[in-house]
């Protein structure tokens, strides 16, 4: 949790989130405890949502033409 979350990796960013689920699920956790998780929490899906849309806009799916040959590529769209 001293990782500032902008460093992080798209799976370390996940995981931590799937940890903090589970602390606040658990309903252990003190309320300003809960609080500060829930932030960083929301931080962590932000980063994680971030990545996610990076990484779709660098995907291209290939076009082909009507016999199948590959003739080049287009950007994917998400739908």
């Amino acid at each position: 949790m001293d990782t500032p979350i902008e460093e992080l990796t798209f799976e370390a960013a996940l995981k931590e989130l799937e940890g903090i689920v589970s602390r606040l699920e658990s309903g252990d956790a003190p309320l300003d405890q809960a609080i500060a998780l829930y932030e960083r929490g929301d931080k962590l899906r932000r980063r994680c949502d971030d990545r996610l849309t990076a990484a779709q806009a660098r995907i291209e799916a290939i076009r082909t033409d009507s016999e199948g040959r590959a003739v080049g590529t287009q950007p994917f769209a998400a739908g």
